[in-house]
Order: structure tokens, then C-alpha cells, then sequence
């Protein structure tokens, strides 16, 4: 009997988190026992058997001069999965998304292992800022698996392959999401409307951006004092937001209260990132807010090649959802967009309606991004051995 195969997934954050489980476990469909696990990741890759050696809560760092202030911390961390790459001999390695810990971890391991096959699962997003990065990953990893169909020219011209596996939050299932049940089990009234509230999952973005969102619920709350609010707090910042919102907002954690949640909202308040596609296809108008460091923001504002944050906007090339970054993330601003969703029932449609439209051009309704990353991770071995 041959031995297993050997894959190693490395995820630094709760996408990634969620990424590397669902291609667990499209590999053990395909594989069954003939497959094992290891790396780094969250709760989610460690219900499908990797073991992480660290918390990622560890590595949730966002913007450049914090990434400066964690450089110690964020390297001993690349030592540790460097290291234990080199005590189980993985067949593959599958680095997710978070760019600064994935690169270093596939250069450290490409001087140390150079037959090892690495796969980057999310490419950096070279057509909205510093497209110098597609060439310094071509040269750190044998092949991207692509979420976005706009990916592959940037890489391919620096000679790395690409194969488009789609977004998994475009291929969630909403089919046993039950709207009524969260208002039911909150004692929310079915008439009510409800303001759902998404703060982030790194704790710098819930340092920086639950207070506007606070302020503008508490500007809300004096206008709609019958509003309700839901919280669905990712696990890495849970206690964080329980003990700023807890007194005014229900808090519910867990992938199904998130899916029941979404179906429940009426209006959703949200920060940039993954859960804005969820929304978009839950079928929930969207207000977008973001807060980085100053110096961070300084920086990057002149590097940007677009004027949008949110994928669905990209896809769109126009403001479906407002966005306010920065200083414009604050409570008055916030709670006017989403005052004005509350009372104009013809504009939460058509804004759904747009989502879904820009959700069409990002490729909804595609191949399970799960099995299609499980197939060219396999492909790749194939073509290796």
C-alpha cells in the first residue's frame, strides 16, 4: 500500500481559514484515506485535521507600519511552518491569500526545498496596486490557483501558470439559511428591521473600524429606536466585540448564524473585505466602510490603480455600494447610507439587483472553486512525479 499524500495548506487569516478547508476537503473526496494534512490554520482546517503548531490570531496584522512593529513576531512564525514543512516532507504545499507571511514561508522554502511543488491559493492584486508583485511571485511558487478572471494576463507575462478556480464566497449555500429562525431564536419581531453589522475578523480592523460603525448605530438608534442590530462576530475577534457591542447589538457567532443572519437583514453595514461578496449574494444591500493606519492609508493611496475597494465594485467599475474610507468612515456618514436603504425600499432593490449583475461578471454560478483548486492541485503533483 503506497503511502499518503502528504499536503500541506499555510492560512493566516479566516478566509484562508475557510479556503483550505473546503479544499481539504474536495482532496479527501477524492482521496479518502489516502490523503492527510498538515500546516497552519484556524478552527475550520483543524475540523479537517491540520494542526496547526500556532494561532493564527497571531499573524491578523494590517497595514505597513504595524507589519513593521510584528517583523519579529511574524518571522518566528515563518520559522515555525518553514520547520515543520522540513519534519513531515509534504508532497505540496498550498500557501492562501495573506501575501507578506505566504511569500516568505514559499522563498524560505524554495532555498531549502527547490523540487517542492508550491501553489499560491490567491494571487495579490496586481491590477489594483504594485504590480511589481506578479513577477517576485513567479519567481516563489510553481502555479496560482485564481479567484478573480482578471489574474491570469498579470501573472502569465511573468511565466507562471494560472488556473481560475472562481471565489468560494460566490458558490456559498444559502438553501438552509433561515432568516425567521435568527429573528425567532433573538426575539426579534418578523416586521423589524434589522441592521446587520460586520466589523472585520483581524483585531486591527476592529479597533479601527467598530467605533464609527458604534457611532453611526448609536446616531440610528435616535432616529429608529426599534432597530434591531446583529453582530455575526468571526471566532479570532469574538470577545473583542462582545465587550464594545454586547450591550447594544446581538452578537451571534458560527457559520449558520451568519447565513441566518444575512437572510434576516434588512440593510448590512459592512467592512471591506470577503463578507461583502457573501452579502452581495445573500441578496443584502451593502454600505461598505474601512479605516487603515494614517501612514498606511498615506502610502497606499498613491499606489491604488483603482478607486474601488470592493471586489463587486471592481467587477462593476462603479459604486453599487457606497464606500467611505478613512475619514469618511464615520458615524454621521455611515448612518445617513444606511438610513437612506432603511427608508427607500426601491433603493435596497435596485442596489441588490446591481450586486447581483456585478456578482455575474465576477463569475457567479461556476464551478465549485473547492473541487476546481483540488483537481490542479492534484494535476500539478501528476505532472511532478
Amino acid at each position: 500500500m503506497t503511502r499518503p499524500l502528504c499536503v500541506m495548506l499555510v492560512a493566516a487569516e479566516a478566509s484562508g481559514d475557510d479556503r483550505g478547508a473546503g479544499l481539504a476537503q474536495a482532496l479527501r473526496r477524492r482521496l479518502g484515506d489516502q490523503v492527510r494534512f498538515v500546516g497552519v490554520g484556524g478552527s475550520k482546517m483543524a475540523a479537517e485535521g491540520v494542526d496547526s503548531p500556532f494561532d493564527i490570531s497571531q499573524l491578523s496584522i494590517l497595514g505597513l507600519l504595524e507589519g513593521l512593529l510584528a517583523y519579529r513576531r511574524v518571522m518566528a512564525r515563518v520559522a515555525d511552518t518553514v520547520a515543520l514543512a522540513e519534519r513531515e516532507r509534504p508532497d505540496v504545499v498550498v500557501l492562501i491569500d495573506s501575501w507578506g507571511f505566504t511569500l516568505r514561508v514559499a522563498q524560505q522554502l524554495r532555498k531549502l526545498q527547490p523540487g517542492l511543488p508550491l501553489v499560491k491559493y490567491v494571487g495579490p492584486q496586481v491590477w489594483a496596486t504594485r504590480p511589481g508583485r506578479a513577477k517576485t511571485l513567479a519567481a516563489s511558487v510553481d502555479h496560482l490557483l485564481s479567484i478573480h478572471k482578471f489574474d491570469a494576463p498579470y501573472f502569465e507575462a511573468q511565466g507562471l501558470p494560472v488556473t481560475f478556480v472562481g471565489n468560494s464566497a460566490l458558490s456559498i449555500d444559502f438553501s438552509s439559511a433561515d432568516g425567521a429562525r435568527l429573528r425567532d431564536d433573538l426575539g426579534i419581531a418578523p416586521d423589524a428591521q434589522v441592521l446587520l453589522v460586520l466589523p472585520g475578523s483581524r483585531p486591527s480592523e476592529i479597533a479601527r473600524v467598530l467605533p464609527p460603525f458604534a457611532d453611526a448605530v448609536a446616531r440610528l438608534k435616535v432616529q429608529r429606536p426599534g432597530l434591531e442590530v446583529v453582530i455575526p462576530a468571526a471566532p479570532t475577534v469574538a470577545a473583542e466585540v462582545r465587550a464594545v457591542a454586547g450591550a447594544w447589538a446581538h452578537v451571534v457567532e458560527g457559520e449558520a448564524a451568519k447565513l441566518d443572519a444575512m437572510k434576516a437583514a434588512t440593510v448590512a453595514l459592512a467592512c471591506s473585505g470577503t463578507v461583502t461578496t457573501e452579502l452581495a449574494l445573500a441578496g443584502v444591500p451593502v454600505v461598505v466602510g474601512y479605516r487603515l493606519g494614517n501612514f498606511t492609508h498615506m502610502v497606499l493611496k498613491r499606489l491604488l490603480r483603482t478607486p474601488y475597494i470592493t471586489l463587486f465594485n471592481i467587477a462593476a467599475q462603479d459604486f453599487v455600494a457606497p464606500e467611505f474610507v478613512q475619514d469618511d468612515c464615520n458615524g454621521a456618514a455611515l448612518a445617513a447610507a444606511v438610513i437612506e436603504r432603511l427608508d427607500f425600499p426601491g433603493t435596497r432593490y435596485a442596489q441588490v439587483e446591481a450586486q447581483y449583475a456585478a456578482l455575474d461578471k465576477m463569475g457567479r454560478g461556476g464551478p465549485d472553486p473547492s473541487e476546481a483548486a483540488a483537481i490542479a492541485v492534484l494535476k500539478l503533483i501528476a505532472e511532478r512525479a
